[in-house]
Protein backbone atom coordinates (compact mmCIF):
# COMPACT_ATOMS: atom_id res chain seq x y z
CA UNK A 1 0.00 0.00 0.00
CA UNK A 2 1.52 2.89 -1.40
CA UNK A 3 0.54 6.92 0.17
CA UNK A 4 1.58 10.18 -1.58
CA UNK A 5 0.51 13.53 -1.14
CA UNK A 6 -0.21 15.76 -3.57
CA UNK A 7 -2.21 19.26 -4.22
CA UNK A 8 -2.38 18.42 -7.91
CA UNK A 9 -6.35 19.15 -9.16
CA UNK A 10 -8.23 16.21 -8.12
CA UNK A 11 -10.13 16.10 -11.63
CA UNK A 12 -6.03 15.18 -12.42
CA UNK A 13 -5.85 11.95 -9.92
CA UNK A 14 -6.69 8.96 -11.37
CA UNK A 15 -8.28 6.89 -8.71
CA UNK A 16 -10.78 4.47 -8.77
CA UNK A 17 -12.81 6.52 -5.47
CA UNK A 18 -12.46 9.64 -3.82
CA UNK A 19 -12.94 10.22 0.47
CA UNK A 20 -14.36 13.32 1.31
CA UNK A 21 -14.46 14.51 5.06
CA UNK A 22 -16.99 17.28 5.53
CA UNK A 23 -19.40 18.82 7.39
CA UNK A 24 -23.85 19.93 7.36
CA UNK A 25 -22.72 22.97 5.39
CA UNK A 26 -20.70 20.69 2.23
CA UNK A 27 -19.81 23.72 0.49
CA UNK A 28 -17.94 25.39 3.09
CA UNK A 29 -16.03 21.88 2.99
CA UNK A 30 -15.03 22.39 -0.55
CA UNK A 31 -13.87 26.06 -0.36
CA UNK A 32 -10.25 24.55 -1.69
CA UNK A 33 -11.82 22.97 -4.66
CA UNK A 34 -11.76 23.12 -8.26
CA UNK A 35 -14.98 25.10 -9.48
CA UNK A 36 -16.14 22.77 -11.84
CA UNK A 37 -15.43 19.73 -9.47
CA UNK A 38 -17.32 21.45 -6.51
CA UNK A 39 -20.38 22.21 -8.56
CA UNK A 40 -20.63 18.49 -9.57
CA UNK A 41 -19.68 17.40 -5.96
CA UNK A 42 -22.34 19.70 -4.57
CA UNK A 43 -25.05 18.94 -6.93
CA UNK A 44 -24.72 15.27 -6.34
CA UNK A 45 -24.69 15.51 -2.13
CA UNK A 46 -27.72 17.50 -2.27
CA UNK A 47 -29.65 14.99 -4.37
CA UNK A 48 -28.81 12.34 -1.85
CA UNK A 49 -29.57 14.42 1.70
CA UNK A 50 -26.58 14.15 2.68
CA UNK A 51 -26.75 15.67 6.25
CA UNK A 52 -22.81 15.89 7.26
CA UNK A 53 -23.83 14.28 10.92
CA UNK A 54 -21.02 12.47 12.75
CA UNK A 55 -20.64 9.10 12.04
CA UNK A 56 -22.29 9.46 8.65
CA UNK A 57 -21.47 8.15 5.46
CA UNK A 58 -22.81 7.78 1.97
CA UNK A 59 -21.42 6.31 -1.25
CA UNK A 60 -22.08 8.19 -4.55
CA UNK A 61 -21.17 6.49 -7.26
CA UNK A 62 -19.76 9.41 -10.03
CA UNK A 63 -19.56 8.18 -13.91
CA UNK A 64 -18.95 11.71 -14.96
CA UNK A 65 -15.98 12.13 -12.86
CA UNK A 66 -12.87 10.51 -12.95
CA UNK A 67 -13.51 8.25 -9.58
CA UNK A 68 -16.14 6.25 -10.19
CA UNK A 69 -17.14 5.96 -5.99
CA UNK A 70 -17.75 9.09 -3.98
CA UNK A 71 -17.25 8.57 0.12
CA UNK A 72 -19.05 10.94 2.11
CA UNK A 73 -17.77 10.95 6.31
CA UNK A 74 -19.48 13.38 8.05
CA UNK A 75 -17.76 15.04 10.76
CA UNK A 76 -20.46 17.71 11.88
CA UNK A 77 -19.46 18.10 15.84
CA UNK A 78 -16.49 16.47 15.41
CA UNK A 79 -14.64 19.02 17.47
CA UNK A 80 -11.92 16.92 19.59
CA UNK A 81 -9.18 14.63 18.14
CA UNK A 82 -10.87 11.81 19.12
CA UNK A 83 -13.62 12.42 17.26
CA UNK A 84 -12.05 13.40 14.21
CA UNK A 85 -9.56 9.94 14.57
CA UNK A 86 -13.22 7.97 14.63
CA UNK A 87 -14.50 10.19 11.39
CA UNK A 88 -11.05 9.37 10.06
CA UNK A 89 -11.22 5.41 11.05
CA UNK A 90 -14.98 5.02 9.44
CA UNK A 91 -13.37 6.68 6.34
CA UNK A 92 -11.06 4.09 5.88
CA UNK A 93 -12.90 1.29 6.77
CA UNK A 94 -15.24 2.17 3.92
CA UNK A 95 -12.37 2.53 1.49
CA UNK A 96 -11.35 -1.19 2.63
CA UNK A 97 -14.86 -2.51 1.90
CA UNK A 98 -15.10 -0.33 -1.39
CA UNK A 99 -12.71 -3.17 -2.91
CA UNK A 100 -10.82 -0.73 -5.08
CA UNK A 101 -6.94 -0.25 -5.70
CA UNK A 102 -6.53 3.68 -6.15
CA UNK A 103 -8.16 6.36 -3.97
CA UNK A 104 -7.47 10.31 -3.70
CA UNK A 105 -8.02 11.66 -0.02
CA UNK A 106 -9.41 15.14 -0.21
CA UNK A 107 -8.43 16.72 3.25
CA UNK A 108 -11.66 19.38 4.44
CA UNK A 109 -10.83 18.33 7.80
CA UNK A 110 -10.68 21.56 10.43
CA UNK A 111 -7.50 21.15 12.30
CA UNK A 112 -4.79 22.94 11.46
CA UNK A 113 -1.79 19.83 12.03
CA UNK A 114 -1.40 18.81 8.48
CA UNK A 115 0.96 16.24 9.43
CA UNK A 116 -0.74 14.90 12.06
CA UNK A 117 -4.09 14.73 9.88
CA UNK A 118 -1.78 12.48 7.49
CA UNK A 119 -0.50 10.20 9.98
CA UNK A 120 -4.22 9.90 10.68
CA UNK A 121 -5.40 8.27 7.77
CA UNK A 122 -2.39 6.54 6.85
CA UNK A 123 -2.38 4.54 10.11
CA UNK A 124 -6.08 4.13 10.34
CA UNK A 125 -6.20 3.26 6.62
CA UNK A 126 -3.57 0.44 7.43
CA UNK A 127 -5.34 -0.46 10.64
CA UNK A 128 -8.70 -1.13 8.48
CA UNK A 129 -6.79 -3.16 6.09
CA UNK A 130 -5.97 -5.97 9.00
CA UNK A 131 -7.81 -9.17 8.78
CA UNK A 132 -6.93 -12.57 10.37
CA UNK A 133 -6.95 -15.71 8.38
CA UNK A 134 -7.36 -19.04 9.44
CA UNK A 135 -3.84 -19.77 7.79
CA UNK A 136 -2.28 -17.55 10.61
CA UNK A 137 -1.56 -14.51 8.81
CA UNK A 138 -3.05 -11.27 8.00
CA UNK A 139 -4.60 -11.42 4.34
CA UNK A 140 -4.02 -8.43 1.57
CA UNK A 141 -5.96 -5.58 1.39
CA UNK A 142 -7.15 -4.65 -2.73
CA UNK A 143 -6.05 -1.17 -2.21
CA UNK A 144 -2.82 -0.11 -3.58
CA UNK A 145 -2.10 3.31 -3.54
CA UNK A 146 -3.58 6.68 -1.73
CA UNK A 147 -2.89 9.71 -2.83
CA UNK A 148 -4.19 12.86 0.14
CA UNK A 149 -4.82 15.97 -1.72
CA UNK A 150 -4.46 19.13 -0.09
CA UNK A 151 -5.11 22.61 -1.09
CA UNK A 152 -1.38 24.08 -0.53
CA UNK A 153 1.84 22.83 -2.39
CA UNK A 154 3.66 23.63 1.32
CA UNK A 155 1.47 21.38 2.85
CA UNK A 156 2.94 18.17 0.97
CA UNK A 157 6.12 17.84 2.13
CA UNK A 158 4.83 17.58 6.17
CA UNK A 159 1.98 15.61 4.96
CA UNK A 160 4.46 13.01 3.03
CA UNK A 161 5.90 12.92 6.42
CA UNK A 162 3.21 12.16 8.42
CA UNK A 163 2.01 9.64 5.90
CA UNK A 164 5.17 7.59 5.83
CA UNK A 165 4.82 7.72 9.90
CA UNK A 166 1.38 7.29 10.24
CA UNK A 167 2.43 3.83 7.58
CA UNK A 168 4.76 2.46 10.26
CA UNK A 169 2.64 3.03 13.23
CA UNK A 170 0.02 1.35 11.14
CA UNK A 171 2.08 -1.94 10.47
CA UNK A 172 3.42 -1.81 14.11
CA UNK A 173 -0.57 -1.86 15.56
CA UNK A 174 -1.21 -4.58 12.93
CA UNK A 175 2.13 -6.47 14.27
CA UNK A 176 0.82 -6.20 17.71
CA UNK A 177 -2.62 -7.42 16.83
CA UNK A 178 -1.63 -10.38 15.05
CA UNK A 179 0.82 -11.84 17.46
CA UNK A 180 -2.36 -11.39 19.70
CA UNK A 181 -4.58 -13.21 17.25
CA UNK A 182 -2.46 -16.20 16.72
CA UNK A 183 -3.31 -19.54 19.00
CA UNK A 184 -1.58 -20.13 22.13
CA UNK A 185 -0.08 -23.20 20.64
CA UNK A 186 2.10 -21.23 17.45
CA UNK A 187 2.22 -18.50 19.59
CA UNK A 188 4.87 -19.83 22.15
CA UNK A 189 7.58 -18.09 23.95
CA UNK A 190 9.74 -19.77 21.29
CA UNK A 191 7.77 -17.92 18.79
CA UNK A 192 8.22 -14.72 19.87
CA UNK A 193 11.96 -15.10 19.82
CA UNK A 194 11.93 -16.06 16.86
CA UNK A 195 9.72 -13.38 15.18
CA UNK A 196 12.31 -11.07 17.16
CA UNK A 197 15.46 -12.43 16.03
CA UNK A 198 13.90 -12.28 12.03
CA UNK A 199 12.81 -8.30 13.04
CA UNK A 200 16.73 -8.17 13.56
CA UNK A 201 17.57 -9.36 10.45
CA UNK A 202 15.52 -7.11 8.91
CA UNK A 203 16.80 -3.93 10.34
CA UNK A 204 20.20 -2.96 10.91
CA UNK A 205 19.28 -0.59 13.42
CA UNK A 206 17.62 -3.60 15.67
CA UNK A 207 19.43 -6.32 17.46
CA UNK A 208 17.91 -9.24 19.47
CA UNK A 209 19.66 -11.17 22.21
CA UNK A 210 17.37 -14.40 23.55
CA UNK A 211 18.04 -14.75 27.59
CA UNK A 212 17.65 -18.63 28.22
CA UNK A 213 16.09 -20.13 31.11
CA UNK A 214 19.36 -21.19 32.63
CA UNK A 215 21.10 -17.42 32.03
CA UNK A 216 17.54 -16.41 33.88
CA UNK A 217 18.47 -18.81 36.59
CA UNK A 218 22.10 -17.70 36.86
CA UNK A 219 20.82 -14.03 37.20
CA UNK A 220 18.90 -14.98 39.67
CA UNK A 221 15.17 -14.32 38.41
CA UNK A 222 13.64 -16.77 40.62
CA UNK A 223 10.23 -14.69 40.55
CA UNK A 224 9.75 -14.71 36.57
CA UNK A 225 11.44 -18.59 36.70
CA UNK A 226 8.57 -19.37 39.52
CA UNK A 227 6.06 -18.85 36.79
CA UNK A 228 7.16 -21.15 34.09
CA UNK A 229 7.88 -23.91 37.00
CA UNK A 230 4.03 -25.88 35.81
CA UNK A 231 5.12 -26.05 31.70
CA UNK A 232 7.13 -27.39 29.03
CA UNK A 233 7.62 -24.37 27.47
CA UNK A 234 10.95 -22.86 27.77
CA UNK A 235 10.54 -19.56 29.07
CA UNK A 236 12.55 -16.41 27.23
CA UNK A 237 13.51 -13.02 28.22
CA UNK A 238 13.43 -11.47 25.09
CA UNK A 239 16.01 -8.08 24.48
CA UNK A 240 15.44 -5.89 21.59
CA UNK A 241 17.67 -2.72 21.00
CA UNK A 242 16.72 -0.24 18.46
CA UNK A 243 19.83 2.48 18.03
CA UNK A 244 18.13 5.54 16.28
CA UNK A 245 21.05 7.54 16.96
CA UNK A 246 24.88 7.77 17.46
CA UNK A 247 24.07 10.34 20.63
CA UNK A 248 24.89 7.97 23.99
CA UNK A 249 21.61 9.40 25.45
CA UNK A 250 19.48 6.71 28.16
CA UNK A 251 17.28 5.00 26.57
CA UNK A 252 13.87 3.89 27.11
CA UNK A 253 13.12 1.17 28.20
CA UNK A 254 9.74 -0.74 26.85
CA UNK A 255 8.70 -3.87 28.59
CA UNK A 256 5.93 -5.91 27.52
CA UNK A 257 4.20 -8.74 29.59
CA UNK A 258 4.10 -12.07 27.65
CA UNK A 259 2.29 -14.73 29.05
CA UNK A 260 1.21 -16.67 25.76
CA UNK A 261 -1.51 -18.31 27.70
CA UNK A 262 -2.66 -18.10 31.29
CA UNK A 263 -4.38 -20.75 32.59
CA UNK A 264 -3.87 -19.31 36.01
CA UNK A 265 -1.73 -21.92 37.18
CA UNK A 266 -2.68 -23.80 40.39
CA UNK A 267 -5.04 -21.01 40.65
CA UNK A 268 -6.71 -22.54 37.63
CA UNK A 269 -9.33 -20.13 36.02
CA UNK A 270 -13.16 -20.27 35.22
CA UNK A 271 -13.59 -21.87 31.68
CA UNK A 272 -15.91 -19.76 30.40
CA UNK A 273 -13.92 -17.79 28.27
CA UNK A 274 -10.60 -18.85 29.03
CA UNK A 275 -9.79 -19.49 25.46
CA UNK A 276 -9.22 -15.21 25.54
CA UNK A 277 -6.21 -16.03 27.71
CA UNK A 278 -4.09 -16.19 24.89
CA UNK A 279 -4.34 -12.20 24.78
CA UNK A 280 -2.55 -11.90 27.97
CA UNK A 281 0.89 -11.64 25.44
CA UNK A 282 -0.58 -8.26 24.19
CA UNK A 283 1.62 -6.23 26.45
CA UNK A 284 4.66 -7.92 24.51
CA UNK A 285 3.19 -7.67 21.20
CA UNK A 286 2.57 -4.11 21.52
CA UNK A 287 6.40 -3.76 22.50
CA UNK A 288 7.20 -6.06 19.33
CA UNK A 289 5.24 -3.98 17.39
CA UNK A 290 6.84 -0.20 18.69
CA UNK A 291 10.27 -2.04 17.86
CA UNK A 292 9.33 -2.72 13.91
CA UNK A 293 7.57 0.78 14.13
CA UNK A 294 10.67 2.49 15.21
CA UNK A 295 13.15 0.64 12.79
CA UNK A 296 10.60 1.34 9.59
CA UNK A 297 10.40 5.49 11.01
CA UNK A 298 13.81 5.58 12.22
CA UNK A 299 12.94 7.95 14.64
CA UNK A 300 16.52 9.45 16.52
CA UNK A 301 16.01 8.20 20.09
CA UNK A 302 17.35 4.79 21.65
CA UNK A 303 15.13 2.05 23.21
CA UNK A 304 14.92 -1.27 24.57
CA UNK A 305 12.14 -3.14 24.09
CA UNK A 306 12.58 -6.11 26.77
CA UNK A 307 9.55 -8.98 26.01
CA UNK A 308 9.54 -11.37 29.67
CA UNK A 309 7.33 -14.50 27.61
CA UNK A 310 6.49 -17.77 29.64
CA UNK A 311 3.29 -19.79 29.69
CA UNK A 312 1.48 -19.80 32.96
CA UNK A 313 0.38 -23.88 33.53
CA UNK A 314 -0.92 -26.13 36.06
CA UNK A 315 1.34 -29.42 36.76
CA UNK A 316 2.92 -31.12 39.63
CA UNK A 317 5.59 -28.88 39.34
CA UNK A 318 3.75 -25.73 39.19
CA UNK A 319 4.68 -23.22 41.61
CA UNK A 320 1.54 -23.76 44.55
CA UNK A 321 -0.01 -20.97 46.31
CA UNK A 322 2.09 -20.07 49.90
CA UNK A 323 5.40 -20.75 47.92
CA UNK A 324 7.69 -17.86 48.66
CA UNK A 325 10.19 -17.47 45.63
CA UNK A 326 13.33 -14.86 45.59
CA UNK A 327 13.33 -12.00 43.17
CA UNK A 328 16.25 -10.59 41.17
CA UNK A 329 16.41 -7.45 43.54
CA UNK A 330 17.09 -10.08 46.55
CA UNK A 331 13.43 -9.24 47.28
CA UNK A 332 11.14 -12.13 48.75
CA UNK A 333 7.47 -12.88 47.37
CA UNK A 334 4.84 -14.78 48.52
CA UNK A 335 2.69 -16.01 45.72
CA UNK A 336 -0.94 -15.95 47.56
CA UNK A 337 -2.17 -16.76 43.68
CA UNK A 338 -0.58 -18.29 40.90
CA UNK A 339 -3.34 -16.03 38.44
CA UNK A 340 -1.12 -13.19 39.46
CA UNK A 341 1.92 -14.07 37.40
CA UNK A 342 2.65 -11.09 35.59
CA UNK A 343 3.51 -8.90 38.10
CA UNK A 344 6.04 -12.03 38.85
CA UNK A 345 7.41 -11.83 35.40
CA UNK A 346 7.67 -7.85 35.06
CA UNK A 347 9.45 -7.10 38.60
CA UNK A 348 12.52 -9.50 37.82
CA UNK A 349 12.45 -7.47 33.94
CA UNK A 350 12.22 -4.36 35.22
CA UNK A 351 15.36 -5.01 37.77
CA UNK A 352 16.98 -6.37 34.43
CA UNK A 353 16.20 -2.84 32.91
CA UNK A 354 18.88 -1.63 35.08
CA UNK A 355 21.69 -2.73 33.78
CA UNK A 356 20.55 -0.10 30.63
CA UNK A 357 20.77 2.74 32.55
CA UNK A 358 17.59 4.00 31.10
CA UNK A 359 15.57 7.53 31.14
CA UNK A 360 12.66 6.44 31.57
CA UNK A 361 11.29 2.85 32.08
CA UNK A 362 7.72 1.83 30.87
CA UNK A 363 5.99 -1.34 30.80
CA UNK A 364 2.62 -2.20 29.52
CA UNK A 365 0.81 -5.54 30.41
CA UNK A 366 -3.00 -6.86 30.81
CA UNK A 367 -2.80 -7.11 34.48
CA UNK A 368 -5.61 -6.47 36.50
CA UNK A 369 -9.36 -7.22 35.65
CA UNK A 370 -10.11 -4.98 37.94
CA UNK A 371 -8.45 -2.47 35.12
CA UNK A 372 -11.40 -3.95 32.98
CA UNK A 373 -14.22 -3.24 35.43
CA UNK A 374 -12.59 0.55 36.59
CA UNK A 375 -11.94 1.85 33.02
CA UNK A 376 -13.67 -0.73 30.62
CA UNK A 377 -12.35 -1.03 27.51
CA UNK A 378 -11.89 2.50 26.57
CA UNK A 379 -9.05 3.66 28.22
CA UNK A 380 -5.70 1.80 29.54
CA UNK A 381 -4.79 2.29 33.02
CA UNK A 382 -1.84 4.40 34.14
CA UNK A 383 0.00 4.46 37.22
CA UNK A 384 3.80 6.53 37.78
CA UNK A 385 6.39 7.55 40.64
CA UNK A 386 7.09 10.21 38.53
CA UNK A 387 4.64 12.93 37.52
CA UNK A 388 6.22 14.16 34.63
CA UNK A 389 6.48 11.00 32.61
CA UNK A 390 2.64 10.40 33.48
CA UNK A 391 1.73 13.79 31.95
CA UNK A 392 3.81 13.25 28.70
CA UNK A 393 1.93 9.65 28.27
CA UNK A 394 -1.68 10.62 29.18
CA UNK A 395 -0.80 13.92 26.78
CA UNK A 396 0.49 11.09 24.14
CA UNK A 397 -2.61 9.07 24.44
CA UNK A 398 -4.58 12.25 23.35
CA UNK A 399 -2.74 12.90 20.63
CA UNK A 400 -3.00 9.33 19.45
CA UNK A 401 -6.66 9.08 20.28
CA UNK A 402 -5.23 5.85 22.33
CA UNK A 403 -6.09 7.26 25.63
CA UNK A 404 -5.32 6.27 28.99
CA UNK A 405 -6.45 7.30 32.77
CA UNK A 406 -4.67 8.09 35.62
CA UNK A 407 -4.69 6.12 38.76
CA UNK A 408 -3.36 7.32 42.45
CA UNK A 409 0.26 5.14 43.56
CA UNK A 410 -0.36 6.06 47.54
CA UNK A 411 2.00 4.11 50.14
CA UNK A 412 -1.94 3.86 51.74
CA UNK A 413 -2.63 0.85 49.42
CA UNK A 414 0.96 -0.64 48.98
CA UNK A 415 0.06 -1.82 52.86
CA UNK A 416 -2.00 -4.43 51.34
CA UNK A 417 0.92 -6.33 49.88
CA UNK A 418 2.08 -7.09 53.66
CA UNK A 419 3.21 -11.08 54.22
CA UNK A 420 4.12 -12.37 57.31
CA UNK A 421 6.55 -14.66 55.30
CA UNK A 422 7.97 -13.03 52.69
CA UNK A 423 8.76 -9.05 52.25
CA UNK A 424 5.71 -8.93 50.43
CA UNK A 425 2.82 -10.77 48.76
CA UNK A 426 1.81 -10.85 45.11
CA UNK A 427 -1.58 -9.77 45.68
CA UNK A 428 -3.30 -7.04 47.75
CA UNK A 429 -6.69 -8.91 48.06
CA UNK A 430 -9.83 -7.38 46.59
CA UNK A 431 -9.78 -3.74 47.02
CA UNK A 432 -8.06 -1.57 44.42
CA UNK A 433 -6.68 -4.43 42.66
CA UNK A 434 -5.03 -2.29 39.84
CA UNK A 435 -3.36 -0.30 42.27
CA UNK A 436 -2.16 -2.56 44.30
CA UNK A 437 -0.97 -4.50 41.33
CA UNK A 438 1.21 -1.46 40.54
CA UNK A 439 2.57 -0.76 43.67
CA UNK A 440 4.20 -4.33 44.07
CA UNK A 441 5.61 -3.21 40.33
CA UNK A 442 6.72 0.06 42.04
CA UNK A 443 8.71 -1.69 44.78
CA UNK A 444 11.47 -2.48 42.02
CA UNK A 445 11.63 0.61 39.93
CA UNK A 446 12.52 2.66 43.00
CA UNK A 447 15.36 3.95 41.47
CA UNK A 448 13.87 4.98 38.22
CA UNK A 449 11.48 6.65 36.59
CA UNK A 450 8.74 4.36 35.97
CA UNK A 451 5.26 4.16 34.62
CA UNK A 452 2.75 1.13 34.25
CA UNK A 453 0.47 1.13 31.82
CA UNK A 454 -2.39 -1.78 32.26
CA UNK A 455 -3.92 -2.79 29.08
CA UNK A 456 -6.16 -4.99 30.44
CA UNK A 457 -9.49 -4.02 28.65
CA UNK A 458 -7.97 -2.48 26.12
CA UNK A 459 -5.74 -5.49 24.31
CA UNK A 460 -8.74 -6.74 23.14
CA UNK A 461 -12.43 -6.80 21.85
CA UNK A 462 -14.60 -9.95 22.76
CA UNK A 463 -18.10 -11.01 21.04
CA UNK A 464 -18.42 -10.28 17.37
CA UNK A 465 -15.48 -8.40 17.41
CA UNK A 466 -12.94 -10.54 19.09
CA UNK A 467 -9.70 -9.93 18.36
CA UNK A 468 -6.56 -7.76 19.46
CA UNK A 469 -6.36 -4.10 19.04
CA UNK A 470 -3.15 -3.34 18.93
CA UNK A 471 -2.66 -0.81 21.88
CA UNK A 472 -1.13 1.33 23.26
CA UNK A 473 1.23 1.43 20.22
CA UNK A 474 0.04 4.41 19.05
CA UNK A 475 -0.18 6.18 22.54
CA UNK A 476 3.90 4.76 22.95
CA UNK A 477 4.97 5.90 19.32
CA UNK A 478 3.44 9.28 20.15
CA UNK A 479 5.60 9.68 23.20
CA UNK A 480 8.47 8.25 21.51
CA UNK A 481 8.36 11.29 18.33
CA UNK A 482 7.74 13.58 21.17
CA UNK A 483 10.68 12.62 23.34
CA UNK A 484 12.82 12.61 19.86
CA UNK A 485 11.32 16.89 19.31
CA UNK A 486 12.21 17.52 23.08
CA UNK A 487 15.69 16.10 21.96
CA UNK A 488 16.30 17.98 19.21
Amino acid sequence: MKFTASSTDPLKIKADCAILLTNADFNTGLHALDATLKDELTTLVALTQFDGKKGSTKTIYTPSMPFGQLILVGIEGATERQQQIAAIASAAKQAIRAGVAKIVWIDTLPISDTQWRAAMVAQQTIQASYKYSKNNKTTASKLEQITYWSENQADVEPTNIGLASGQSIGKGVNLARLLGDLPANICTPTYLAEQANAMATQFESLTTTILEEADMQALGMGSFLSVAAGTVEPAKLIVMEYRGTTHTTSPVALIGKAVTFDSGGISLKPGAGMDEMKFDMCGGGAVMGVMQALAASQLAINVIGLVPAVENMPSGTATRPGDVVTSMSGQTIEVLNTDAEGRLILCDTITYAERFNPCAVIDIATLTGACVMALGKHASGLLANDDRLAEKLLESGNRSGDRAWRLPLWEDYDEQLKSNFADMGNIGGRQAGTITAACFLARFAKTMSWAHIDIAGTAWLSGGQKGATGRPVPLLMEYLKQQCDSRA
